[in-house]
């Protein structure tokens, strides 16, 4: 009795499912990642539009300043975006080491 028992169990052990579905799981883990893709770029969207409204309703406000403070902040301008360029450009070469490890 015991052996036919055993050889049931062996038997409908075959038609069971896996414990881990590895192409399961992989389609859970893409939704989860779409879902929170579509939320964060939701998000983004928002704040996006908020910050476009509060400038344009600023705007007037922010114009006059802009036109009496630019001519004294053109030199500052060209060597911040001339510093950053070169670093970006650089990538940090002038660093012993650099800043990534280059294998």
């Amino acid at each position: 009795m015991m052996e036919a028992d055993a050889r049931l169990k062996a038997l409908f052990a075959e038609d069971e499912p896996p414990a881990r579905d590895p192409a399961f799981s992989t389609a859970v883990m893409a939704e989860v990642a779409r879902r929170r893709f579509v939320a964060d770029m939701g998000l983004l969207a928002i704040v996006a539009a908020a910050g476009g409204f509060v400038l344009w309703a600023a705007w007037p406000t922010l114009s006059p300043l802009l036109t009496t403070t630019s001519a004294g902040l053109v030199p500052v301008m060209a060597c911040l975006t001339l510093a950053v360029t070169a670093v970006a450009v650089l990538d940090g070469r002038l660093i012993p080491g650099g800043l990534r490890n280059h294998d």
